[in-house]
């Protein structure tokens, strides 16, 4: 396996780690609203914690609500910073794999030329 074919690889891995966490994000932000939801539904005057609300019921649907609320903020923050590593990481992996692919190309362009200057010579030397 090449280094290029490596930086492929891994910048492929990296757009799929991407999506998952977008997708984990997705997801914290339902559960938060669920959460938010099922305690606005259970009290008309919720006590607040900073933007979470909670009720200082004991009855088992609000803690439902509050394991809502806090795992979906978990899951918000977790898939946010995660979807920012891995977008950083694949610009890294696609920054090598320009540079591994413009000497390739460098090479490439300096064979062909090279080429067709022999090309031409043989031809000149060809018809006198």
């Amino acid at each position: 396996m090449s280094f290029r074919d490596y930086l492929h690889e891994k910048a492929e891995e990296s757009r799929h780690n991407e999506t998952l966490a977008y997708l984990m994000f997705l997801a914290g932000a339902i559960f938060f609203i669920g959460g938010v939801l099922e305690t606005l539904s259970l009290a008309s005057e919720p006590n607040w914690f900073l933007f979470v609300p909670y009720f200082t019921t004991p009855l088992p649907e609000t803690f439902l609500g509050l394991a809502l609320v806090i795992s979906g903020l978990v899951l918000l923050g977790f898939g946010f910073v995660a979807g920012l590593l891995y977008s950083h990481a694949r610009g890294w992996y696609m920054q090598e794999l320009l540079k591994a692919n413009s000497g390739e190309e460098y090479a490439l362009k300096e064979t062909k030329s090279s080429g067709r200057q022999t090309k031409r010579k043989l031809k000149a030397q060809s018809h006198p």
